[in-house]
Protein backbone atom coordinates (compact mmCIF):
# COMPACT_ATOMS: atom_id res chain seq x y z
CA UNK A 1 0.00 0.00 0.00
CA UNK A 2 1.54 3.56 -0.67
CA UNK A 3 2.15 6.16 1.66
CA UNK A 4 0.14 8.49 0.25
CA UNK A 5 2.32 11.43 2.68
CA UNK A 6 5.18 10.20 0.96
CA UNK A 7 4.00 9.97 -2.67
CA UNK A 8 2.66 13.16 -2.57
CA UNK A 9 6.75 14.40 -1.06
CA UNK A 10 7.93 12.39 -4.07
CA UNK A 11 5.93 14.18 -6.38
CA UNK A 12 6.39 17.38 -5.05
CA UNK A 13 9.92 16.78 -5.46
CA UNK A 14 9.92 15.85 -9.05
CA UNK A 15 7.20 18.43 -9.78
CA UNK A 16 10.14 21.01 -8.77
CA UNK A 17 12.78 19.50 -10.64
CA UNK A 18 11.23 19.31 -13.85
CA UNK A 19 9.37 23.08 -13.76
CA UNK A 20 11.17 25.47 -12.18
CA UNK A 21 8.15 28.07 -12.83
CA UNK A 22 5.97 25.78 -11.20
CA UNK A 23 2.50 27.61 -10.12
CA UNK A 24 1.87 28.02 -6.58
CA UNK A 25 -0.58 25.53 -4.80
CA UNK A 26 -4.09 26.06 -4.53
CA UNK A 27 -5.10 27.65 -1.65
CA UNK A 28 -8.52 26.02 0.57
CA UNK A 29 -10.88 28.54 -0.59
CA UNK A 30 -10.11 28.28 -4.22
CA UNK A 31 -10.67 24.39 -3.80
CA UNK A 32 -13.97 25.07 -2.34
CA UNK A 33 -14.90 27.53 -5.23
CA UNK A 34 -13.86 24.18 -7.43
CA UNK A 35 -15.74 22.03 -5.19
CA UNK A 36 -18.87 24.30 -5.50
CA UNK A 37 -18.36 24.65 -9.11
CA UNK A 38 -18.39 20.96 -10.03
CA UNK A 39 -20.78 19.88 -7.73
CA UNK A 40 -19.07 17.18 -5.77
CA UNK A 41 -15.51 16.82 -3.86
CA UNK A 42 -12.44 16.61 -5.65
CA UNK A 43 -10.86 12.95 -4.72
CA UNK A 44 -8.83 13.70 -1.47
CA UNK A 45 -5.58 12.74 -3.34
CA UNK A 46 -6.02 14.94 -6.15
CA UNK A 47 -7.43 18.22 -3.62
CA UNK A 48 -3.88 17.29 -2.02
CA UNK A 49 -1.73 17.49 -4.94
CA UNK A 50 -3.79 20.72 -6.10
CA UNK A 51 -2.77 22.26 -2.32
CA UNK A 52 0.32 20.80 -1.74
CA UNK A 53 2.70 21.13 -5.28
CA UNK A 54 1.21 22.86 -7.35
CA UNK A 55 -1.84 24.13 -9.66
CA UNK A 56 -0.93 21.95 -12.17
CA UNK A 57 2.06 22.18 -14.54
CA UNK A 58 3.25 19.02 -13.51
CA UNK A 59 2.78 15.22 -14.48
CA UNK A 60 3.47 13.32 -17.65
CA UNK A 61 3.41 15.18 -20.55
CA UNK A 62 1.20 18.07 -20.98
CA UNK A 63 1.18 18.14 -17.41
CA UNK A 64 -1.80 18.67 -15.12
CA UNK A 65 -4.25 21.64 -15.80
CA UNK A 66 -4.55 24.45 -13.21
CA UNK A 67 -7.36 23.57 -11.14
CA UNK A 68 -9.45 26.93 -12.12
CA UNK A 69 -9.23 29.68 -14.86
CA UNK A 70 -8.84 31.77 -16.63
CA UNK A 71 -7.83 29.53 -19.55
CA UNK A 72 -8.33 25.90 -20.05
CA UNK A 73 -8.33 24.10 -16.39
CA UNK A 74 -9.38 21.02 -14.88
CA UNK A 75 -13.09 22.82 -13.74
CA UNK A 76 -13.63 24.36 -16.70
CA UNK A 77 -13.16 21.22 -19.07
CA UNK A 78 -15.23 19.17 -16.84
CA UNK A 79 -18.04 21.46 -16.82
CA UNK A 80 -17.68 22.29 -20.48
CA UNK A 81 -17.91 18.46 -21.60
CA UNK A 82 -20.57 17.62 -18.88
CA UNK A 83 -22.40 20.67 -20.74
CA UNK A 84 -22.25 18.93 -23.81
CA UNK A 85 -23.71 15.72 -22.45
CA UNK A 86 -26.84 17.12 -21.45
CA UNK A 87 -30.22 16.22 -23.07
CA UNK A 88 -28.48 14.20 -25.73
CA UNK A 89 -29.21 10.86 -26.66
CA UNK A 90 -25.98 9.60 -26.31
CA UNK A 91 -23.89 11.92 -23.83
CA UNK A 92 -19.68 11.41 -24.23
CA UNK A 93 -19.07 12.23 -20.45
CA UNK A 94 -19.60 10.58 -17.39
CA UNK A 95 -20.40 12.78 -14.39
CA UNK A 96 -17.51 13.00 -11.56
CA UNK A 97 -14.40 12.30 -13.94
CA UNK A 98 -12.53 15.44 -14.14
CA UNK A 99 -10.11 15.54 -16.74
CA UNK A 100 -6.91 16.82 -15.58
CA UNK A 101 -5.06 16.44 -18.40
CA UNK A 102 -4.59 16.48 -22.17
CA UNK A 103 -2.84 14.31 -24.20
CA UNK A 104 -3.24 16.24 -26.97
CA UNK A 105 -5.89 14.87 -30.38
CA UNK A 106 -9.15 15.61 -27.79
CA UNK A 107 -7.53 12.91 -25.33
CA UNK A 108 -7.70 13.73 -21.90
CA UNK A 109 -7.03 11.40 -18.37
CA UNK A 110 -9.43 12.35 -16.05
CA UNK A 111 -10.02 11.00 -12.28
CA UNK A 112 -12.84 9.62 -11.31
CA UNK A 113 -13.57 11.41 -8.36
CA UNK A 114 -16.63 8.89 -6.90
CA UNK A 115 -14.27 6.12 -7.03
CA UNK A 116 -12.97 5.61 -4.02
CA UNK A 117 -9.11 4.90 -5.10
CA UNK A 118 -9.64 7.84 -7.99
CA UNK A 119 -9.42 5.73 -10.48
CA UNK A 120 -7.23 7.20 -13.77
CA UNK A 121 -9.61 6.90 -16.99
CA UNK A 122 -8.34 7.54 -20.45
CA UNK A 123 -10.91 9.57 -23.24
CA UNK A 124 -9.94 8.84 -26.63
CA UNK A 125 -12.56 9.95 -28.89
CA UNK A 126 -10.52 9.35 -31.95
CA UNK A 127 -12.10 5.96 -32.90
CA UNK A 128 -15.92 7.00 -32.17
CA UNK A 129 -18.04 6.05 -34.96
CA UNK A 130 -21.34 7.08 -33.48
CA UNK A 131 -23.65 6.13 -30.73
CA UNK A 132 -22.20 5.19 -27.37
CA UNK A 133 -19.34 6.80 -26.37
CA UNK A 134 -18.65 3.94 -24.12
CA UNK A 135 -16.10 2.71 -26.39
CA UNK A 136 -13.91 5.83 -26.24
CA UNK A 137 -13.37 5.46 -22.68
CA UNK A 138 -10.19 3.52 -20.72
CA UNK A 139 -9.43 2.63 -17.42
CA UNK A 140 -5.23 3.67 -17.34
CA UNK A 141 -5.14 2.95 -13.75
CA UNK A 142 -7.25 1.79 -10.72
CA UNK A 143 -6.32 4.52 -8.71
CA UNK A 144 -4.36 8.11 -8.62
CA UNK A 145 -1.73 6.70 -6.34
CA UNK A 146 -0.79 3.77 -8.82
CA UNK A 147 -0.92 6.14 -11.97
CA UNK A 148 1.47 8.35 -10.03
CA UNK A 149 3.83 5.99 -9.16
CA UNK A 150 3.84 4.84 -12.88
CA UNK A 151 4.97 8.62 -13.98
CA UNK A 152 7.72 8.77 -11.04
CA UNK A 153 8.87 5.39 -12.00
CA UNK A 154 8.59 6.34 -16.08
CA UNK A 155 6.91 3.03 -16.73
CA UNK A 156 3.63 4.10 -18.29
CA UNK A 157 2.10 3.79 -21.50
CA UNK A 158 2.76 7.30 -22.27
CA UNK A 159 6.57 6.93 -21.90
CA UNK A 160 8.61 6.50 -24.95
CA UNK A 161 11.64 5.80 -23.13
CA UNK A 162 9.83 3.60 -20.88
CA UNK A 163 12.84 0.82 -19.62
CA UNK A 164 10.47 -2.25 -20.66
CA UNK A 165 8.09 -1.65 -23.39
CA UNK A 166 7.38 -5.08 -23.59
CA UNK A 167 5.98 -4.80 -19.40
CA UNK A 168 4.28 -1.71 -20.16
CA UNK A 169 0.64 -2.16 -18.90
CA UNK A 170 -1.86 -0.40 -21.97
CA UNK A 171 -5.20 0.78 -21.03
CA UNK A 172 -7.90 -1.68 -21.23
CA UNK A 173 -11.90 -0.80 -22.03
CA UNK A 174 -13.34 1.17 -18.69
CA UNK A 175 -16.40 -1.63 -17.94
CA UNK A 176 -17.88 0.96 -16.27
CA UNK A 177 -18.54 3.19 -19.21
CA UNK A 178 -21.75 2.42 -20.48
CA UNK A 179 -23.45 2.49 -17.09
CA UNK A 180 -22.11 5.70 -16.15
CA UNK A 181 -22.90 7.38 -19.48
CA UNK A 182 -26.39 6.37 -18.91
CA UNK A 183 -26.55 7.34 -15.36
CA UNK A 184 -26.61 11.39 -16.68
CA UNK A 185 -24.20 14.47 -15.96
CA UNK A 186 -24.63 15.78 -12.21
CA UNK A 187 -23.82 13.61 -9.64
CA UNK A 188 -25.13 12.85 -6.62
CA UNK A 189 -23.33 14.57 -3.89
CA UNK A 190 -21.21 13.16 -1.40
CA UNK A 191 -19.68 13.82 1.30
CA UNK A 192 -16.27 14.91 1.46
CA UNK A 193 -13.23 13.12 3.36
CA UNK A 194 -13.54 16.24 5.99
CA UNK A 195 -17.31 15.69 6.68
CA UNK A 196 -18.24 18.70 4.33
CA UNK A 197 -20.73 18.34 0.69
Amino acid sequence: MTDIDDLVQRVAGRAASDNEDLPAPVEDARIAQAEARLGFALHPLLRRLYREVADGGFGPDYRLLPLLGPGPSAVGEYLARCEASVAVEHPEWPAGVVPILTWGCAMYAGVDCLSAEGQVLLFEPNPYSGGSWAECWFLDSAGLAVWLETWLAGTGWFEEDAPDRDGVVEPRPWDQAASRLSSGTRPVRRKSISGRE
